[in-house]
């Protein structure tokens, strides 16, 4: 036990200085942006706090194909949100907190919470072109290879828009991840992520969207290593000012480096997810509601699946 607090407190310790660093250098370029218009008067700079609040209910279900095996999902969620902007015209500096609580229902089924911290960047080059650089953490984050994580993560993104029709978006990003293996001692995990997009405007608030992405994880621990690629593409279309709906279906591949099935093979997932969303924007309030079918065909059988999940959430910007 002795060996275990000891590892817990290193961790603990580790990602907190990670942490430490993300809001001091944030905090210095702050700084330096508050001297600037000091040096240059012509500059216009101000200052944005921002919040928001949400609450949301989750009816999920999945079964095998023999239905021997269902998993009851439902549950619900609060969410806070705020943050903080410095800008002018074509530069903005970003710190924001983000928690979320999740209550399940049911019995055995235990409560959760994810923390987020985010230091962002963004700067215009003319009016085609766009950068932003984001370092972000996460306490308690739940991914696809595991229900407990601590992520620090640091990204660059570039986006070109040569007219108001057309917009490219290519993001790289790296992960640094702690798991929580609980009686175990922690186990850790790396990798990069490339996500693409591309939007067509054909008029306010209808979009095209697609969008693609590869990730890979390597870690020590033969549960957690993955190789994913997926695809999404989803059309937005205005019904009111305020009311927009939004059809989508997103592709996922997976492939799992220690997990083995019965027959010697990695395990490898492939799901397919359309889904349909509804956006009610009337002011500060936002009112959205989703249904989602998902299909999971896997090699492992337990995790051949299919099943469905309804959100409606409630939220308020301030």
């Amino acid at each position: 036990m002795c060996g275990y607090s000891r590892g817990v407190m290193v961790k603990n310790l580790s990602y907190e200085r990670a942490l430490a660093n993300v809001v001091i250098t944030l905090c210095a370029c702050i700084a330096g942006a508050f001297a600037q218009p000091l040096l240059a008067q012509t500059s216009d700079w101000s200052l944005e706090p921002y919040a928001r609040a949400e609450a949301g209910v989750i009816s999920a279900e999945t079964e095998t194909d023999d239905e021997e095996f269902i998993v009851n999902g439902d549950g619900a969620y609060l969410r806070g949100q705020a943050g903080l902007d410095y800008e002018d015209d074509d530069s903005r500096f970003r710190l924001e907190a983000d928690r979320i609580e999740v209550l399940r229902f049911g019995s055995g089924r235990s409560n959760s919470n994810r923390d987020r911290i985010t230091a962002q960047f963004d700067q215009d080059f003319g009016e085609d072109w766009a950068l932003q650089l984001r370092a972000r953490y996460y306490d308690d984050l739940s991914s696809v290879e595991s229900s407990n994580v601590d992520e620090l993560q640091g990204s660059v993104r570039i986006r070109y828009q040569p007219v108001r029709e057309h917009r490219f978006q290519l993001r790289g990003s790296w992960r640094k991840r702690e798991y929580d293996n609980s009686s175990d001692p922690q186990t850790h995990g790396d990798g990069p992520r490339m996500d693409a997009q591309y939007r067509h405007r054909f008029g306010r608030y209808n979009y095209l969207t697609v969008d693609a992405r590869a990730e890979r994880i390597s870690s020590d621990d033969p549960r957690r290593g993955y190789d994913r690629e997926s695809a999404k593409i989803s059309y937005t279309q205005p019904i009111t000012r305020d009311l927009r709906v939004r059809p989508a279906v997103e592709y996922l591949h997976t492939l799992f480096d220690g997990r083995i099935t019965p027959a010697g093979e990695r395990r490898e997932d492939h799901l397919i997810s359309p889904e349909v969303e509804l956006h009610w924007w009337p002011g500060p309030w936002r009112v959205e509601a989703e249904a989602k079918y998902i299909n999971s065909n896997s090699n492992f059988a337990s995790r051949d699946r299919a099943g469905y999940r309804l959100t409606v959430a409630v939220g308020h910007v301030f």
